[in-house]
């Protein structure tokens, strides 16, 4: 497994916008990892944003979107381009369970990495998997120095 690599599932980045923990999270690690996404992950975001803040109570604001398109300074997007050649394979692994899915697994196995998410569905299919409250095990376990041979 890479290190020092994290590919984002759409509802991270939904936490990084509307909630304080994985917003932390991504700001204190940062600098330290290498994090992305597909850009349909960013597309899937802002496709679902107007939804939940609407079962909120809360309604649609410009500031929310805005917050959005800021991650991509912590949290790049990488083009279809990059994973298209593992999407057959991320189908065959997540098929079953969300199919639309294909391009954070595929691109999960581009890279050689986990995914960050809170989606059950990637569970089982042969990937690391982290949720936000053990991810900083991982982060503090890739930050840390490598050890050194003797």
């Amino acid at each position: 497994m890479a290190s020092r690599s994290l590919v984002l599932d759409a509802n991270i980045l939904i936490r990084a916008v509307l909630g304080k923990n994985a917003t932390g999270l991504l700001t204190t690690y940062s600098n330290a990892m290498s994090m992305t996404t597909p850009l349909y992950a960013y597309a899937e975001a802002e496709r679902n944003l107007p939804s939940i803040l609407a079962r909120r109570g809360a309604e649609t604001r410009d500031d929310v979107f805005s917050a959005l398109d800021d991650l991509k300074s912590l949290v790049t997007p990488i083009d279809e381009s990059d994973y298209e050649p593992w999407r057959d394979e991320a189908l065959a692994r997540i098929n079953r369970c969300d199919p639309d899915d294909w391009p954070i697994l595929a691109a999960t196995l581009a890279i050689d990495c986990p995914i960050w998410t809170e989606d059950k569905d990637f569970f089982g299919t042969g990937v690391a998997t982290w949720t936000t409250d053990r991810v900083e095990l991982y982060f503090l376990n890739a930050t840390l120095p490598a050890p050194v041979a003797e």
